[in-house]
């Protein structure tokens, strides 16, 4: 025993005149754990190092070829790891991490995987300083609960009336993405679309992180001509189309999306929120629909109607053909009288199916799509269209819960159900031209459900990707505010001020304590080092300067990647939610305690 004790802390290859036997074998088991953990560090920080340089409004993007020879160019954390081919288990622990990080909060996805990074880099050299990775991970994990305590000093509450606060924080969260320039279009839409699924009550009522010391979140307007570290917020109340006008409709009526999450904290449902895409035009045409669209388009080859006023829509889950049995079965017909009594019998069969939709007041028909056969054929189109009913069919059955809700009606999925109460109604149903793309607009819903449509344009289906993604990161910063209500400055000024914070509480701290949590402190540094040199600055400069700036009370002084240097955060309108920041810690720190702790790496059979 002890001859294995004396002999565990040797370096690698040097233990060759060591012996042999026994003293041998237990320095080969004591090498394997230190090999095991070093190439799990050295997998998983290698991810950390691949979207490094993706991070911040400068980040550079990545080019992704899919297996299909799709084309996808982001610089979206969540999206670039997961299409990253990784075979090393730690490593996909760390897209796994990002994966869990876009759940939580939706944004800062590529910040916890260079964090982690960050965590494994210092962890490693703790461990070739001998100490015992235990101690690391749990120190590391006192370590991330005080920095989310000193993170919470910092935040300021935030009111969802006050929806200046929350556009600053969808821009800042659009500056770091591919569309950018279009943040003052997308960010009022993603304010307003996740606003209107708020119950007026959330807005007031709910949790709200306090600080005696708080700074003011929305601080007096640049001066004319100064350049911001975010474009403008967006048009202003009287721009946004009666904006708050419909919310006030929407919240009225219609099942509520608000959701408890397991901390019984609210929360927002995204899926009630439906983006459409469209090729054609720019994003600048991109426009929250105060109803509902549909990229299918109307059935016109018929001699239909192509818009519908006061509409009675109906839902149909079946389909409007001809019957056929359960079970494929071959019917051989010889006599022409009997062939002409079948196609009257399916002309009959379809008439009066057609002439009972129209008898119970139904002007506007959705039809399901079908997988098995046609939903609709082109004789029942015929008769649909004599009865002046307009068809949009095709319908994806993954639409139908949403369109369902929104129109405030219930699928039909038997004729002989098909009665007005089961219906929606509406003002307008038009097909329009929208930047050269046709789709239906549904307007003036009765009783509309608590969602929200978007319809997304763009010049070709890479931007309308990208633009997707962008806005739905828009959307979580906003869903963020709503679960934990509370802002913080952005550009790297809350990682110096954990990163200061930590340091001084170290020092209040005894052993290898002290020590894990001073390389704690230090390894949050990462953030803003990775800010300045992607946006082409000195990063020892930059970040000596935050700490100056910092360490003379300045708490909201940060990366102004605009102009090139630090200035005061806050100003330029750089805003992150709380709750972005607190979730990066939190589950980077988790994941790299974990992997501190794998000692063996066994294949099962």
């Amino acid at each position: 025993m002890a001859t294995a004790a004396t002999a565990a802390p040797a370096p690698a290859g040097k233990a060759g005149g060591a012996g042999v036997g026994r003293p041998q074998r237990a320095f080969k088991s004591a090498e394997k754990p230190d090999e095991v953990r070093r190439s799990n560090l050295n997998a998983a920080k290698s991810v950390g190092d691949a979207v490094r340089t993706s991070l911040g409004p400068k980040g550079l993007d990545k080019m992704i070829q899919t297996p299909s020879g799709e084309v996808i160019i982001t610089n979206d954390g969540a999206t670039i790891l997961k299409h990253m081919a990784v075979m090393h288990p730690a490593a996909r622990m760390l897209v796994e991490l990002s994966q869990a990080q876009d759940i939580e909060a939706g944004d800062g996805t590529t910040s916890v995987v260079v964090i982690a990074g960050s965590l494994l880099g210092a962890a490693e050299k703790m461990l070739n300083k001998g100490i015992h990775p235990t101690v690391i991970a749990e120190s590391f994990q006192k370590a991330s609960e005080k920095a989310v305590e000193f993170l919470t000093e910092i935040s300021t509450p935030v009111n969802l009336n006050d929806k200046e606060s929350l556009l600053r924080a969808a821009s800042t969260s659009l500056n770091s993405k591919i569309v950018s320039q279009y943040s003052s279009v997308l960010a009022p839409i993603a304010v307003n679309a996740v606003t209107r699924l708020l119950d007026p009550s959330q807005k007031t009522s709910g949790p709200a992180t306090s600080s005696s010391n708080a700074n003011p979140v929305s601080p007096a307007p640049p001066a004319a001509g100064t350049s911001t570290g975010v474009k403008a917020p967006g048009p202003g109340p009287s721009e946004t189309t009666g904006a708050h006008s419909a919310t006030a409709s929407a919240m009225a009526s219609g099942s509520g999306a608000i959701t408890r999450d397991r901390d019984n904290e609210p929360n927002v449902d995204l899926r009630e929120i439906r983006l459409v895409k469209k090729v054609g035009g720019t994003i600048d045409d991109t426009e929250l629909v105060e109803g509902l669209v549909l990229e299918q388009n109307v059935v016109s080859g018929s001699g239909g109607p192509t818009r519908m006023e006061k509409a009675k829509i109906a839902l149909c889950q079946f389909q409007l053909s001809s019957p056929k049995p359960d079970m494929d079965n071959q019917i051989v017909v010889n006599d022409y009288r009997q062939m002409d009594k079948i196609l009257k019998e399916e002309r009959q069969y379809l008439l009066n199916m057609c002439k009972k939709i129209k008898k119970s007041g139904c002007n506007v028909l959705l039809i399901q799509k079908s997988i098995l056969r046609d939903a609709v054929n082109e004789l029942a189109l015929h008769f649909l269209a004599k009865l002046k009913i307009l068809v949009i069919k095709d319908v994806e059955r993954d639409e139908i819960e949403f369109v369902s809700k929104t129109l405030n009606c219930k699928p039909i999925a038997d004729i002989e159900a098909f009665t007005e109460d089961r219906m929606g109604s509406a003002d307008l149903v038009d097909e329009v031209e929208h930047s050269g793309a046709r789709v239906v607009k549904i307007t003036g819903i009765k009783n509309m459900g608590r969602t929200v449509s978007i319809l997304c344009t763009g010049a070709n289906s890479l931007v309308l990707e990208e633009s997707e993604r962008s806005l739905h990161d828009a959307l979580c910063v906003v869903r963020c505010l709503v679960k934990k209500r509370a802002l913080i400055a952005g550009g790297g000024a809350p990682e110096i001020h954990v990163s200061r914070s930590l340091s001084a509480y170290a020092q209040t701290l005894k052993g290898m304590e002290a020590y894990c949590f001073q390389a704690y402190a230090d390894a949050l540094e990462v953030i803003p080092t990775t800010l300045a040199e992607n946006a082409g600055l000195n990063p020892i400069a930059i970040v000596t300067e935050l700490r100056n700036r910092h360490a003379n009370g300045e708490r909201t002084a940060g990366i102004n990647v605009r102009k090139g240097q630090v200035t005061d955060i806050l100003e330029e309108s750089v805003l992150q939610p709380l709750l972005v920041s607190t979730s990066a810690l939190t589950l980077s720190t988790e994941v790299v305690s974990l992997l501190l702790k794998i000692d063996d790496f066994q294949l099962s059979r």
